[in-house]
């Protein structure tokens, strides 16, 4: 019984994004456990949202970690992608301070956090 109880609050903890140590669970990234296989299409959605990186050599590591981090083959039907204003982005966008403020002052006036993010990713 207490080993099954044990099981059970792990499982509740692993649930709520904690491990026992009291961290944050951090979701595994595609590099962690090879390529994530990728459309075509998602693809290049990935590779042209680098586009909106403001250095260049910012632009050729985000192009590098694409090309590391995805490979081609079926449609990955979990990978978050989503288009706002005419801008296509797929995957967890690093927002730089100015982006984040961008986005924050978006949605305080009344823009979804998604579409913020994702304008002010590509505009700001």
């Amino acid at each position: 019984m207490m080993k099954s109880m044990a099981v059970v609050a792990f499982a509740v903890m692993a649930l709520f994004g904690t491990m026992a140590a009291g961290g944050p669970v951090e979701p595994p990234t595609p590099a962690s456990h090879g390529a994530r296989t990728v459309s075509q299409d998602q693809f290049q959605v990935l590779t042209d949202q680098c586009k909106y990186v403001k250095a260049t050599r910012a632009q050729s590591d985000c192009r590098a970690a694409v090309e590391r981090d995805y490979k081609i083959g079926e449609a990955d039907a979990t990978l978050d992608c989503r288009t706002y204003s005419g801008v296509s982005v797929c995957g967890v966008l690093n927002l730089s301070e100015t982006q984040k403020r961008c986005a924050e002052d978006s949605v305080a006036q009344g823009l979804t956090y998604r579409r913020a993010e994702v304008e002010c990713y590509a505009f700001s």
